[in-house]
């Protein structure tokens, strides 16, 4: 687990990791420094004749000039406040550090994960689930840094300063040394024993179990009209009732071990003093209170850490499954999307293609081969076929989000490469049978990826008019502002198409793709769309048009159409 940890961890962390590591070490060195600090205090509760008998207090007395055995004491407590105070304060501070590289780093990872997903491509995310790959960005990220990172912190800082204290106590008292691993070992050992073979799987099946509930409670609301018409909302029910189940006994498992650590150390703190009060039968009286007052100050000290340090590994364990599901992107180095390329690719001619052959990775057999035809500039070309012929797959060879398995396309003899499809697709612009909208406004949707201030008004607006939408956005009080829904769910089928069309040519587009883009409308608003499609070719000749429609009469305004077998 170590190994995966430090491998999600990317390079440019790697060097902050280390004095993160330090400033554990300096907290824990704190931490014991604060004990010992009580050392004095504790000295001058339990034996009054300390300030002579004891050679640093006696020194110190004498050292500093006191003439008053209570102003020294005062001192010496002001003195010990003073310093926990102080030590406190630099210990927040460290961990202010630490805090800072904890969220920095999951900043890192969930933007780079978010990243890795959109940039696997078109095929990665038709096989996924969107649901899931949403909950691993903003979720898992988190329980990485949460519940992973920062465990390991801990069980770093509380292991150092157990050693600390062990080492100090074996020191003083070989005794106490002794009883403190009688007090822990069984305890701690009685308790990975009871808990590691649960442990191991609860956080795996409480993942999995709130990732299937958060897809159904998705699934639910995306598909409110279609699970009401076939009353199967009891069934979703059952299923997000089923998760929820498997979530709270798994929970519940969790909060009981949780509590286990600080049960098993009480127990053994309570059976440690008991027997030291035996073993200690017959030394003198001072030499007895010391004795067990060092040894109470550093068990209750220890007990903690000792409850930190099963804590933190029952986290580790419970958490791990967040090391597989990051580990398994490629986000070891930041990518830099802001430096995006703008440049488009030339097209004053053609697009050609060439022998082109497609086969999906699980796919046993060719989905077509030896495709050839031209698409000139300005033509209007419609592709038809029967289903399942491919023609929406040839759509995404054309579009740049697949690449041939054989053969090449040509945009202007130019190959279209994994290369230059960025700004091929700069070139571009598409409209969907389900166009792709914000829950945003109008403007923020035909103006998509832009900043509200970079926003070229009056481009809008001769979008508007060129997509026959000026109509409907002077209806609206709101007018280009108008917020339009999740999915834009405020407005008709014909209303989004004319959105996304003007999407495309806000953008300036040379080429525009229409993928089965009226199929789902009513015929009178797909003739209306047509007739806005056959407008815009007409009002701009160099304007390339590329139309899948199932429905050859959809295709009536094409100047040729290729059908696929």
């Amino acid at each position: 687990m170590k190994l995966g940890v430090l491998n999600i961890i990317p390079r440019s962390f790697r060097a902050k990791g280390v004095w993160v590591s330090v400033t554990i070490f300096i907290r824990a060195l704190l931490n014991f420094l604060g004990l010992a600090a009580l050392l004095p205090v504790l000295y001058l509760i339990l034996d009054s004749q300390s300030i002579q008998s004891n050679s640093l207090l006696s020194g110190a007395y004498n050292y500093f000039g006191f003439t008053s055995e209570m102003s020294f004491v005062v001192a010496v407590a002001a003195s010990v406040v003073g310093f926990i105070a102080i030590k406190c304060g630099i210990n927040l501070l460290l961990y202010r550090f630490e805090r800072d590289y904890i969220y920095s780093l999951y900043r890192y990872l969930s933007r780079n994960l978010y990243i890795d997903y959109f940039n696997r491509g078109l095929s990665f995310i038709k096989a996924s689930n969107s649901a899931v790959l949403s909950r691993n960005v903003n979720v898992v990220c988190y329980t990485f840094v949460s519940g992973v990172l920062r465990p390991m912190a801990v069980l770093l800082s509380e292991a150092i300063l157990f050693v600390l204290l062990f080492g100090s106590i074996a020191l003083y008292s070989p005794l106490a040394a002794l009883l403190t691993v009688a007090i822990f070992i069984p305890a701690v050992w009685l308790y990975f024993a009871l808990i590691k073979d649960r442990v191991n799987n609860y956080g795996t099946i409480e993942n999995e179990a709130h990732r299937r509930k958060f897809r159904d409670t998705v699934e639910t609301y995306r598909g409110y009209a279609d699970i009401e018409i076939n009353n199967a909302f009891s069934s979703m029910l059952r299923q997000f009732d089923d998760n929820t189940d498997t979530m709270v006994s798994v929970g519940a498992k969790n909060a009981t071990i949780s509590t286990l650590p600080q049960l098993f150390t009480e127990i053994g703190l309570a059976a440690g003093m008991a027997l030291m009060v035996v073993l200690c039968v017959g030394l003198d009286s001072g030499s007895l209170k010391i004795l067990f007052g060092v040894f109470a100050v550093a068990a209750l000290r220890l007990m903690p850490s000792v409850r930190a340090i099963m804590g933190a590994w029952t986290s580790l364990r419970y958490n791990r499954f967040a090391i597989d599901i990051i580990a398994s992107a490629d986000i070891s180095e930041p990518v830099d999307v802001e430096n995006v390329v703008s440049e488009q690719l030339d097209f004053t001619h053609s697009i050609e293609v060439e022998n082109l052959g497609f086969k999906f990775e699980d796919s046993q057999s060719p989905l077509f081969t030896d495709l050839n035809f031209t698409i000139r500039k300005g033509e209007k070309i419609g592709i038809n076929g029967r289903s399942g012929a491919g023609k929406t797959t040839l759509f995404n060879l054309l579009l740049g989000f697949y690449l041939p398995t054989e053969g090449q396309i040509l945009i202007d003899g130019q190959p279209l490469t994994a290369d230059n499809r960025r700004m091929w697709q700069n070139s571009i612009g598409y409209v969907s049978q389900s166009v792709f909208l914000t829950d945003s406004t109008i403007l923020a949707n035909i103006a998509l990826g832009c900043k509200a201030e970079d926003i070229d008004m009056e481009r809008v607006v001769k979008a508007v008019e060129a997509a026959s939408l000026s109509e409907f956005v002077a209806m609206l009080p709101n007018g280009l502002d108008t917020r339009i829904g999740e999915c834009g769910a405020l407005l008709s089928g014909g209303q989004r198409q004319r959105i996304g069309i003007a999407r495309a040519l806000y953008k300036g587009a040379q080429v525009l793709f229409f993928d089965e883009a009226t199929s789902s409308l009513d015929n009178q608003t797909e003739q209306s769309i047509n007739e806005a499609i056959v407008e815009l070719a007409r009002s701009n000749e160099a304007l390339t048009i590329v139309v899948i429609a199932h429905r050859e009469s959809s295709l009536g305004y094409c100047d040729r159409v290729i059908t696929l077998k």
